[in-house]
């Protein structure tokens, strides 16, 4: 694991060398990481750092959205906008992801944790599109800041009682107010319903990068937190966590409601990872076997499912200068290879086989209908109206007649199908491997 930090804080120097060159680095080091796969518990374990499977799949995630990110944003190198300083903030958020979920003690998990915020809040402001990006960042910084207080002072506390090392971190919580707020955090991050106001707001200012490393995997450190804790608030399994079910099962399906009738694009898909995140997040509140694997499942589909569905969204902006649903349409008459890709992407977002997004929801429903069967309800509607708003961004952005003041359109660029196949692919494809999920 450190010689993977040493080349990474390398690269920090070469960030200011050449645009491509970093990328290329990027896409490197991840597969070298990929090659390091093994079924051991644990791997290259220290006291400092160590990799389970529950690691190794969400470090391969952020370094291939990274790596992503670099493809998707060579506009900022075309127009020479402060590229070199986004490289630099590219490789920063990239150390820091990688020593939040490679840590073995709480404490550093929690360090890296605070620490991956200040880049993602400079991708924000400083890249961002409209006016709106400093309220948006603000939103971000103080409710993730406010609720880790609590989560900080539990940790001097556990430190106090027992001992942070995740290995041997069993340290019962007795107390409602100790869980909440150990877990407060997590629950903003992921986020939960009733916490998720600061998402969609992030996720529509931010540049195409910034809303690609939200979704891909800033959302993914509240699961991770969750699924590391577990054992420490097992005991809440029959009160607490059947309220947290309850609220996310029935957020899932308020907030689905409420992507029918966006008519911003962006905010559409923003709103509809609170969803499948919050189902994600009923599994993980099950403390089963399934629930635990859906979760992680699920955040990894998730990731790339929603990384490629911001590309495709900024693309049409690129070239329409608009993310309205009504101004956008009849695309398929205009570019239909592109087409294929919303129809690809959408139709993994609505969990169709053999995508990732199906192997999550069959764990999760099995989990949650194992809990209560009462929660077949939600689930049902959660399902349906996923489906639902996935055919309504595709119908009407696709179908149609397009925008009578359109002029000019370029068509797509390698580059651009390159990146959407790069999405596509392993979420489809991961199948294949599905057992890297059982890491417990």
């Amino acid at each position: 694991m450190m010689k993977f930090l040493f080349v990474m804080i390398m690269l920090m120097p070469l960030s200011s060398f050449n645009f491509w060159f970093l990328q290329w680095m990027f896409f490197i080091l991840t597969f070298m990481f990929l090659l390091m796969y093994c079924n051991f518990i644990w791997v290259n374990i220290s006291y400092f750092m160590g990799c389970d499977l529950l690691s190794f799949t969400l470090i391969l995630l952020s370094l291939w959205i990274c790596s992503l990110m670099m493809l998707a944003s060579s506009k900022l190198k075309k127009n020479k906008d402060y590229h070199n300083f986004f490289m630099f903030v590219m490789v920063f958020l990239l150390i820091s992801l990688f020593l939040a979920f490679s840590s073995m003690s709480l404490f550093i998990f929690y360090l890296f944790f605070e620490i991956s915020l200040i880049p993602t809040l400079i991708l924000i402001i400083g890249w961002g599109y409209q006016p709106e990006r400093l309220e948006a960042g603000i939103y971000l910084l103080f409710y993730t800041m406010l609720m880790s207080l609590p989560m900080l002072l539990m940790i001097f506390y556990v430190y106090n009682k027992h001992s942070l090392f995740f290995g041997v971190l069993n340290y019962k919580l007795n107390f409602f107010f100790m869980y909440l707020s150990m877990n407060l955090v997590f629950f903003i991050k992921i986020p939960m319903y009733f916490l998720h106001l600061w998402l969609p707001k992030a996720h529509v200012e931010a540049p195409v990068s910034g809303s690609m490393i939200l979704a891909g995997v800033m959302l993914k450190l509240g699961g991770y937190g969750l699924l590391r804790l577990m054992l420490m608030f097992q005991m809440f399994i029959n009160s607490w966590n059947m309220i947290i079910i309850i609220i996310s099962l029935f957020g899932g399906f308020i907030i689905s409601l409420i992507c029918l009738r966006q008519s911003d694009m962006k905010s559409l898909i923003a709103y509809s990872s609170v969803s499948h995140m919050g189902l994600s997040l009923a599994g993980l509140m099950s403390l089963n076997y399934w629930g635990m694997w859906g979760a992680l499942v699920m955040m990894l589909a998730h990731g790339l499912c929603s990384s490629g569905l911001f590309c495709l969204v900024n693309l049409m902006y690129e070239r329409t200068l608009s993310r309205s649903i009504y101004l956008n349409k009849g695309l398929l008459n205009l570019i239909p290879s592109l087409s294929l890709y919303w129809f690809l992407l959408l139709s993994s977002n609505m969990a169709a086989p053999p995508s990732m997004n199906l192997f999550s929801e069959i764990m999760l429903i099995n989990s949650l209908v194992g809990y209560s069967y009462m929660n077949m309800l939600f689930l049902s509607l959660i399902s349906f109206f996923s489906a639902a708003y996935s055919l309504f961004l595709y119908s009407y952005t696709q179908h149609g007649k397009f925008y009578s003041s359109l002029f000019s359109f370029s068509m797509g660029l390698n580059r651009e199908y390159l990146l959407l196949l790069l999405h596509w692919f392993p979420l489809n494809m991961i199948f294949m491997k599905i057992e890297i999920i059982q890491w417990i």
